[in-house]
């Protein structure tokens, strides 16, 4: 009983030292404490063996005995097996910060940091541009319009875009533009996403383009010329970057700059002779100034012994002489502009280059840091804004589509669609307004940015997949009526561009994560560089620590020994414990994969993929809290927090156990199995209670349907384009007036009251009102409502030859009658 007293107690505090991180010296006082207790009490196997761990520990832990054994030992077998980091790797690495990403890696994240980022509110301005001139370009648009009858947004939009400096959000007051704060430009993409053209249009030039690389790069002479004129519209810009060989892999652009001597403008100056191939460049047809990336060569050193400069970032003026630029291609479901641009010998003088020669070279640099914050704003807030239509959409159309002698929202199989809607649309609000802020914070969020552009598109499109499930016949069936179709087309542009959501997911997120956000990757790599002993050995043995730290807090936490959280409420505390759980079982594993593969990780992908997986489930999940802890909760929406936090929760660990499952290392992966999950998987998939109450709100006038479909075009006034989400609303708040009209008239019916013959709707209240079972203001209202719902749930038609585009290839089968 004594030997199982003191096992029992030595290796609980040995746990608990770990999981603090006190280091070793603790653990060796304890150690040959309680082998010299064991031995006073003649326990004597018990009080060898921890006698003997206490000198292990002695030996391997304390740095003046290791560095002169161990340490050099070590040394030379990480130089073996680290991977490699180029130097487009070195500069995409280190560029961006790292904020909560980091504290994730950390296993014990400090909270703190993320509650200190309050979301304020906007300014003035913002709430007022958001409020009118945002309504009024969204109440321009008409997606059949745009997308089939003129292939463009109208020239009146155009001009109204331009004139209230749409283009200009990101550019400050002083050069003419609006100034406004990234949580107020992903608002504002957000509410112009009820159109993919326009939202792309507003987007792009606010976010990777000539624009923010000449806020952070430009020279005095380019920002004054160019800021005010890419604010008032009077420049339209476009980057130049990716190519037929250059998709993904920026890097390997093969668009060569070469510096020689050429005449220009009646003078021989230096400067820089392209060739180049560009294709998917948004806003290349109409562009009238473009940025282009391409590699600067210079042979015959005019500039220096250096011959290979790099890639380098330049402006250049559409009326440039032997660039070709006009051309479109057709982005599938959305007309935005978008085509190639090429050019052969074309001469640009050096000052071209954006920031002047001296940043000739650092074109790769500018671009990922731009990136870094880019990629955080445009499509993620395109996500989140179809999230919030489709959530008024799909919420109102199955509340007023009956089927069965019932909304179709009160079926079973449409509630878990629509609770699936309600769940990505929150966790995409939380997680691009928040980290928006904390780019206003001053963050270069560069992990997040790809875990935002990656989930978030791929929530957009699943998100689109039930919205159009559950619209049914409403949604495939193409015309000015349907409000979803061709947003539903253009889902894969949000996917592929950007960097495509595979690469992303399965390169990105983990392979850029694991070094840049880790504690001790960057160091240990650095002293592997600089070949310093001493650095590698404080950088290893603390990494050792860690390691230890995060195994001990995962198996105490899989047990269910969690760390209080008082300063989160009741309804937070458990979730905010989950995370720290999950996060000390992803740096576990992050290191068992770093430790057990070195260099090979990188061409395990798949491998990869579920530790990043891991890491952007607790990121969005640490989000969702992040806004739930800043804001009083409306009716309803705690079911939607506790819903969406179980089912990233349920992904995370599923992550973890299909890494383990597939961890080349198969003792190492059981080991890590029993130490994450003692007590088996804690986290079970939402439940059906809660997708029906979710469903049933979102298809109600209720609360949460209201703070889920903030930040859209719920208005209309005379003169402005149809707005079905209005339509929708202005039904749903007459609902509980019809709704138990219906039944009556159902009812009666059912009982012989009314006429068998009296099957449409229209009918039974005609027959409702002579019975007397109908006043004949109810069936006024009635009449009215039914007319209402009925025009929304029709589609178009056209001529038999309507949409052919050479109507006179158009078949004339003999039994078709044309009109």
């Amino acid at each position: 009983m004594t030997t199982a007293l003191i096992f029992v107690a030595t290796l609980g505090l040995s746990l608990w030292m770990m999981a603090r991180e006190l280091g070793v010296k603790p653990q060796i006082a304890l150690f040959f404490g309680a082998g010299a207790l064991a031995l006073v009490l003649q326990c004597w196997v018990i009080g060898v063996l921890w006698l003997i761990i206490g000198l292990v520990l002695a030996l391997c832990g304390l740095k003046n005995v290791r560095r002169h054994w161990l340490t050099p030992r070590l040394f030379r077998l990480f130089k073996q097996v680290a991977p490699r980091v180029s130097p487009t790797e070195r500069i995409a690495l280190e560029a961006g910060t790292v904020l909560w990403d980091g504290e994730l890696f950390s296993g014990q994240p400090n909270w703190g940091r993320l509650r200190d980022q309050r979301l304020p509110d906007f300014t003035d301005d913002e709430q007022a541009f958001l409020d009118n001139q945002c309504s009024v370009a969204a109440s321009m648009c008409n997606a059949w319009e745009i997308s089939r009858e003129r292939a463009d947004l109208p020239p009146e939009l155009w001009e109204y875009l331009k004139k209230e400096r749409f283009f200009g959000m990101i550019i400050p007051k002083e050069y003419g533009g609006l100034g406004f704060s990234a949580r107020a430009q992903s608002a504002v993409l957000q509410k112009l996403s009820i159109d993919e053209t326009l939202m792309v249009t507003v987007g792009v030039p606010n976010s990777l383009g000539p624009g923010e690389l000449l806020m952070k790069y430009g020279t005095d002479e380019q920002k004054n010329h160019y800021l005010p004129r890419l604010a008032d519209g009077r420049e339209i810009p476009c980057f130049g970057l990716t190519g037929p060989r250059a998709g993904s892999d920026a890097t390997s652009i093969p668009d060569v700059g070469v510096v020689c001597r050429q005449l220009f403008d009646g003078e021989e100056r230096l400067g820089i002779r392209l060739t180049f191939d560009k294709r998917w460049i948004t806003l290349a047809p109409i562009a009238t100034v473009v940025g282009l990336a391409f590699r600067m060569f210079d042979p015959d050193h005019l500039l220096g012994e250096q011959e290979d400069i790099g890639i380098t970032c330049a402006l250049i003026p559409r009326e440039t002489e032997g660039m070709a630029i006009g051309r479109r291609h057709h982005p599938i479901g959305s007309p935005f502009m978008n085509g190639p641009i090429r050019g052969k010998d074309v001469f640009i003088p050096l000052d071209w280059i954006i920031g002047g020669p001296d940043m000739a070279g650092q074109g790769w640099r500018m671009l990922v840091e731009c990136l870094s914050i880019g990629r955080c704003i445009t499509l993620p807030s395109g996500s989140s804004g179809e999230g919030r239509y489709m959530v008024g959409l799909a919420g109102g159309y199955t509340r007023i589509r009956r089927q069965f002698n019932q909304p179709v929202a009160e079926m079973e199989g449409v509630q878990e669609a629509l609770a699936r809607i309600a769940s990505r649309a929150y966790i995409a609000q939380a997680a691009v307004m928040h980290t928006a802020n904390m780019i206003d914070h001053g963050v270069k969020p560069a992990v997040p940015s790809v875990i935002l552009k990656t989930h978030l598109t791929e929530m957009a499109r699943e998100i689109m997949i039930d919205a159009m499930d559950v619209h049914g016949g409403r949604a495939v069936t193409l015309g000015p009526r349907n409000y979803i179709g061709l947003a539903f087309a253009a889902t894969p542009v949000l996917i592929t561009v950007e960097g495509a959501n595979i690469m992303g997911r399965s390169l990105m997120i983990f392979g850029q994560g694991a070094i840049r956000c880790h504690p001790y990757v960057l160091k240990e790599l650095a002293a592997k560089d600089e070949d310093d002993l001493i650095g590698f050995d404080g950088a290893v043995f603390s990494h050792l620590g860690f390691v230890a730290g995060n195994a001990a807090r995962s198996l105490i936490q899989g047990l269910g020994i969690s760390r209080k959280h008082r300063e989160f409420d009741a309804v937070l505390a458990p979730h905010v414990s989950a995370i720290d759980r999950l996060s000390s079982a992803f740096a576990l594993c992050a290191d068992a994969a770093m430790g057990s593969l070195g260099s090979q990780l990188k061409r395990r992908e798949m491998l990869s993929a579920r530790l990043g997986d891991v890491l952007s489930n607790l990121y969005l999940a640490s989000m969702v809290i992040k806004q739930a802890d800043e804001r009083t909760l409306v009716d309803g929406e705690r079911t939607l927090l506790d819903f969406s936090l179980m089912r990233l929760f349920y992904l995370a660990e599923k992550a973890l156990i299909e890494f383990l499952g597939n961890l080349p290392n198969r003792t190492m992966a059981r080991t890590l199995k029993v130490i994450i999950f003692p007590r088996g998987r804690r986290h079970r998939p939402p439940q059906d209670d809660d997708a029906r109450s979710i469903a049933q709100a979102i298809s109600s006038d209720t609360p949460l349907r209201s703070r889920l479909t903030e930040l859209t075009w719920d208005t209309w006034e005379d003169g402005n384009r149809d707005n079905p989400l209005q339509r929708y609303n202005k039904l749903l708040e007459e609902m509980p007036r019809a709704e138990p009209i219906y039944r009556k008239l159902q009812k009666a019916y059912a009982k012989g009251e009314l006429p068998m013959n009296k099957l449409h709707p229209e009918e039974r209240i005609e027959a409702g009102i002579a019975s007397g079972l109908l006043t004949d203001e109810e069936g006024s209202f009635m009449h009215a409502f039914e007319a209402e719902v009925l025009d929304m749930l029709t589609v178009d038609d056209f001529a038999f030859d309507g949409f052919a585009l050479n109507k006179s290839a158009a078949s004339p089968h003999s039994t078709t009658t044309r009109t």
